[in-house]
């Protein structure tokens, strides 16, 4: 009998089920309160709290998953102490004097990255903007092919295909001679790529000593947040030359038909650079190779060939690397701290723009003060989610004076970098959104001085002209269903 009724048995089994479902539904809520917000930014505290109220189990099996940016063991040992080596070296090196005009808030920029990242400000180096996909192919293919001793490559997504063919073929070819090839891909970013099986098969074949980037294998005690990912693009070749921004080695549409009948093509933008900074990229790389292997490769540390005609010389530089392994948000950091001391001018370019509070207030707040801000998007995001997540964002930037120029579909604008006034740039793997802050191992480069940034505003200044600028009566009349989908998009991508 429950509850003065006469029930079969069955059904006395199916109620008392039923109750300790629900008992533990309400034990799961009661526990997420005290537990959820620990270490936690409120606004991601407040999206995991709500899913979990909402729905206690789905909400704890997504949390089990995706809850923590920790990685496990092995592998925080190995970065922890390759990344204490790097300082401890680079204890040795001082900060090259900022150029003559430089504001005075960029000594403590770098001040700050140092104690992020372990890396000085290194002077001397020389910088190329390449803004065209297929030259900078090109451009790393030759650089492979003049390499005497070690070619280090990482990239988020690899794949061989006609476009990259360049770069594999001149890496297998110095393999051949006797250079020592390494590379590394992140497992998921690649794996998803159609044709990835022949491609691993493919490299299996040659000289070239490869590994995939935090590898999704739980059988093997390897297992973490399957979407904590290493999005870092860098090639360095003998310690003389280096490149690193934005793109994937792969062709411009991803292997995706799709991409390919609506003429859907990333636009990117990559530097090459020549000079001391090299060897900070190269550092990263050893750190990654560590992680992935327990080994070291050895770093060279040279004086590379003269300039060549059209680079910006005498360039400072700093690499800032970020991602799971550092304590802080080491790429948020740097970027609020350089919008906050802006003084007339910031251009962004970011093909996800999902900010934290702290970036949103930088931006607007920056905004507000008078400063002429703009920010190049996509017109047409190639990711459903992340697209609506970006445009819940648009009225409050748009309100506050933030100029947004929508590049033309069916490109997908996927630079990442920005300007601050005359004085500085960032350039690298790194989106303005929370997964760049919080869940990819990302590589950013500051470069200091009014040439430098001068090469990155001909940039912008073409991706203005072929931009149209969204308005402010044009967002007001976006129809209600988007806006309802967009704030809903908004509050999963607080589920870091």
């Amino acid at each position: 009998m429950l509850l003065g009724l006469d029930l079969p048995s069955g059904s006395w089994l199916a109620t008392l089920v039923v109750v300790a479902i629900a008992l533990a539904g309400l034990g799961i809520r009661v526990a997420a309160l005290g537990i959820i917000p620990g270490n936690r930014k409120p606004s991601t505290g407040m999206a995991w709290l709500l899913m979990i109220l909402l729905s206690p189990w789905v909400g704890l099996v997504a949390f089990v998953f995706f809850g923590s940016n920790q990685l496990e063991e092995r592998r925080r040992r190995r970065q922890e102490s390759v990344t204490a080596a790097i300082a401890q070296q680079a204890g040795d090196l001082t900060d090259v004097a900022l150029p003559a005009g430089a504001p005075a808030y960029l000594s403590s920029v770098v001040t700050l990255n140092r104690r992020l990242g372990a890396f000085p400000l290194l002077g001397g180096n020389s910088v190329e903007v390449i803004a065209d996909y297929e030259a900078s192919i090109a451009e790393m293919a030759a650089a492979i092919e003049d390499a005497t001793d070690y070619v280090n490559v990482e990239f988020y997504i690899a794949a061989w295909d006609d476009v990259t063919a360049p770069v594999f073929d001149a890496l297998v070819a110095a393999a051949a001679r006797g250079v020592t090839v390494h590379l590394l891909f992140d497992h998921l970013g690649s794996r998803r790529i159609a044709g990835y099986r022949d491609f691993v098969a493919r490299l299996a074949g040659t000289g070239i000593d490869w590994h995939a980037m935090l590898p999704v294998r739980p059988l093997r005690g390897r297992f973490r947040r399957p979407d904590l990912r290493n999005h870092r693009k860098l090639l360095v070749v003998d310690g003389r030359v280096g490149f690193t921004g934005s793109q994937n080695l792969i062709e411009p549409s991803y292997h995706k038909p799709a991409h390919q009948r609506a003429g859907r093509a990333w636009v990117e933008l990559m530097v090459r650079l020549q000079g001391p900074v090299v060897a900070e990229l190269d550092a990263v790389f050893a750190a990654d190779w560590h992680a992935e292997t327990g080994e070291i490769p050895a770093i060279t540390v040279v004086a590379g060939p003269a300039p060549r005609a059209g680079s910006v010389t005498d360039v400072s530089g700093q690499v800032v690397p970020s991602g799971p392994g550092f304590v802080a948000e080491n790429n948020l950091r740097l970027f609020t701290t350089l919008i906050y001391g802006a003084t007339r001018r910031i251009s962004l370019t970011s093909p996800y723009f999902v900010p934290d509070e702290s970036l949103l207030y930088a931006v607007t707040t920056a905004a507000q003060r008078g400063i002429d801000i703009e920010l190049f998007v996509s017109e047409q995001s190639d990711q459903f989610m992340v697209g609506h997540a970006q445009a819940s964002y648009y009225r409050a930037l748009l309100e506050a004076g933030v100029r947004i120029w929508l590049y033309p579909a069916p490109a997908v604008l996927h630079s990442k970098h920005f300007t601050i006034d005359d004085d500085v740039a960032v350039i690298g793997s790194s989106n303005m959104d929370l997964r760049s802050f919080a869940l990819n191992y990302e590589v950013s480069l500051m470069l200091v001085g009014e040439p430098v940034v001068a090469r990155l505003r001909a940039v912008e200044d073409a991706y203005r002209d072929l931009s149209r600028e969204l308005t402010r009566e044009e967002w007001s009349q976006r129809p209600a269903g988007l806006r309802y989908v967009d704030n809903v998009m908004r509050l999963t991508a607080a589920l870091q």
